[in-house]
Formats: C-alpha cells, structure tokens, sequence
C-alpha cells in the first residue's frame, strides 16, 4: 500500500506535507446500505478560508488529527475550537492520518451532515472553473464542479470572463487515475481538456457554460489569491540565466499562483523577482529549482509589499526595497501586519 496516495510530489513525501491534493472521487457505500459519491478537493491554502466557509453558512465538520500522538488532549482541544474559531466541536471526529484510525467515522459524518450538491441537468450548462495546470501529454487541464446541466465531449463551451470559446476533447474523473467519462453532469466534479495554449487562459473561478445554450448568469467566483512575499532568486552560474527562466516558465504551468520578472543587481547580476503566497510556497519552489532542473541558486532576504505614500499624496505599491523612492519624497510608509493567536503547551511560554 502507498502512503500519501494523494500527494503527487516527492516533496510533499519527504517532508510529510501536503502542497495541493490531488482531487479524487470516491464511491463509498455506507453504514445504510446506499452507496453514495464523494467529490474530495482541497481547500484554498489561504488561512482566511475557515472564515469564509463560515460567512458562507457551509455545513462545517470538525476532524481532530493526530489522536495516536502521546501529548494528543481531544477535550482540550474542542474547547480551543470553539473558543478561537467560534463554532460547535461536541461532536468533533477523532482521526489519525497517519494510523487510518477514525477515517470511516469522517466518511459516515460526510453522509449524516453534508448536504448532497443541489443542480438541475435539463438547465443550460453551468460550471465553475476550480484549478488548472499543465499535463505534459493532454496539454491544458481544467478541473471544474458542474452546477447546472451537462457537459459532453465535443461540447463548444465559452469562458464567460472573456468570452472566449474552446471545443472540449476530453473528459473525465480522477480516481485518483484519470479515468475518462465522456461527459459530467450536475453535482458531479471532473476534468476537461480543450486545447487551451496557456493556463493563464483559464482563470480560477471564471463560469464555464454552452456556446450554443448559455446559462443567463456567471456563478460567484473565488476571490484571486495574490503573492505577499517576494524575494529574488539569481543562478551562481551566468550562463544558467535562460536555464532559470525556462525552469521558472515550466512551474508556472503548474502553479499559477507564483510570479516572476526579470531583473538585475549590480552584485548578483541578472535574475529573477518572484512573488510566494508564503514562505513555504517560496522554499517548495526554491527547492523545485535546485532539484529538479539542477541549479545552483541564490535567493535575497524575503520582503512583503510596502504600500508607499509619497509627499504629493501619490500611494506606491512596493515589491522590492530597492524601488523605494527617495526618503526625502515620502510622507508614510506602511506594511502588512497579522494578529495571530499562538497556541503552545504550557512549559514552552
């Protein structure tokens, strides 16, 4: 048996974490008898998400990890749910991730608590537009959640930000192999490739529907997750400069959500400014670069955005200290902060 099934990175194996799952379906046949399909996708890494599942009145069930560690206090830890999160964990399910112990309880309470996705197939197709990324043989690959209607092979789709129209070549389901279907219909979540040159043609939550019979509205889309750390990134080698692009270029496929632009210093010569989501989005891929395409790397000191007010009332924003505008010009300077709650065990304060 594999571990880690879900995790597609050598990464993500070596470190024990997990990046991005891989979105899968499961046919689970419960205590009752029916058997029932369950569309498993990971959550948006950003930390707002809690929150915004909550303000979004998502039936919400709470799993408590790591019960088989020796110091694991569950009680304890319900109470700190609800005090800091603010919602019901009398009922928490009592897993480990790493033993099996309590995942079929997960899967009961999915069936008990979680409503089954709502939609109508006879409507005109409506579909949200969740990942994509590269796939060295498909090219292009969608993942998208149908709420209305159906979506077939052949199928003429328009993406309703830009209005742009693509012919769909294949579809399918993750099992977690790829396993092609043909066509998804309401509730159901799969992939779709449609000879699209560029992820960066697909935005994460944009609405998919029919060319021929289109939905009347978009569907609410996610909110667009931006870099919030930045730091430079130059090859030790001169001549591994086009080497780095060509590298950054191919991760970019697969993760839209990094930035990068050209540069140059006078002490490291040419390189790269990139944008993270988080620090361990800035190490994973720093990592990527050395391992998997051979480079020897330097990175500078990570910094956030400065938000810059200028004497004449003109707000800069700042991605690189060296882009500061002259000290004698500037009237404010301002840089995100957290409020963070810092939970540790009583010997460590």
């Amino acid at each position: 048996m594999t571990n880690q099934v879900l995790d597609s990175m050598d990464i993500e194996r070596e470190r024990g974490i997990t990046i991005k799952a891989q979105t899968v379906r499961l046919n689970y046949t419960a205590n009752d008898g029916n058997q029932y399909c369950l569309n498993l996708m990971d959550t948006p890494g950003h930390v707002d998400f809690s929150y915004e599942a909550i303000d979004n009145n998502h039936e919400i069930i709470v799993v408590l990890n790591k019960v088989d560690l020796p110091a694991a206090d569950p009680e304890k830890v319900k109470l700190q749910v609800e005090e800091v999160i603010g919602i019901d964990a009398s009922e928490s399910v009592l897993i480990s991730a790493k033993t099996g112990l309590g995942i079929k309880d997960v899967l009961e309470a999915i069936v008990a608590k979680l409503p089954a996705p709502q939609g109508d197939v006879n409507a005109p197709l409506q579909a949200i537009l969740v990942d994509s990324w590269y796939d060295t043989y498909l090219g292009v690959v969608i993942l998208v959640r149908i709420k209305n209607g159906v979506l077939k092979k052949g199928m003429k789709i328009v993406m309703m930000s830009n209005n742009s129209t693509y012919q769909v070549d294949n579809i399918g389901i993750f099992t977690p192999k790829k396993v092609m279907t043909g066509e998804l219909s309401a509730g159901e979540v799969g992939f779709i490739t449609a000879s699209m040159k560029e992820v960066a043609d697909c935005r994460v939550g944009d609405t998919i529907t029919e060319e021929k019979r289109p939905c009347s509205e978009a569907l609410p889309g996610f909110k667009e997750v931006h870099p919030v750390v930045f730091c430079s990134i130059f090859p030790n080698e001169t001549d591994d400069f086009k080497y780095l692009r060509e590298a950054l270029e191919k991760l970019h496929l697969n993760d839209a959500s990094f930035t990068f632009e050209a540069e140059t210093s006078n002490a490291l010569g040419y390189g790269f400014r990139c944008g993270f989501l988080g620090m361990l989005h800035l190490e994973v891929i720093q990592e990527r670069l050395e391992r998997e395409f051979d480079l020897d790397l330097t990175a500078t000191a990570p910094s956030v955005i400065y938000k810059v007010t200028t004497q004449d009332g003109e707000v800069l924003s700042i991605h690189n200290p060296s882009d500061m505008p002259d000290p004698t010009k500037i009237e404010m300077v301002k840089e995100p902060w957290i409020t963070a709650t810092i939970m540790v065990p009583d010997q460590y304060l």
